[in-house]
């Protein structure tokens, strides 16, 4: 998964946000029910347990690889900036030299 390229991870983002409002969304109707009267509070509050368990469960599995994958990317990319400081530290050192 560290190869990805930026509009595969903004899908991945995009579905992980998607997912994680879905979750709030279960939560959110889980207390509602229980505010109407329908669930039992202790009812409810097993039932966000269990949605919030299961999102944490797929959110480590999302986050993990993407973690490992940013950390790719920002070694990459960070190597490519190095080389463009040094390229510029070169080009104001004769630019200094060829004043003088």
């Amino acid at each position: 998964m560290a190869d990805l390229d930026v509009t595969q991870k903004t899908e991945i983002y995009h579905t992980l946000y998607q997912l994680n409002a879905g979750f709030a969304e279960v939560v959110l109707q889980c207390r509602a029910l229980q505010q109407s009267g329908v669930l039992k509070p202790k009812t409810a509050q097993m039932l966000q347990s269990f949605a919030q368990e299961l999102q944490g469960e797929i959110n480590a599995e999302i986050l993990d690889p993407l973690h490992s994958a940013e950390l790719a990317d920002w070694t990459r990319h960070g190597k490519a900036r190095q080389r463009w400081e040094k390229y510029l530290r070169g080009r104001e050192a004769k630019r200094r030299g060829g004043t003088r």
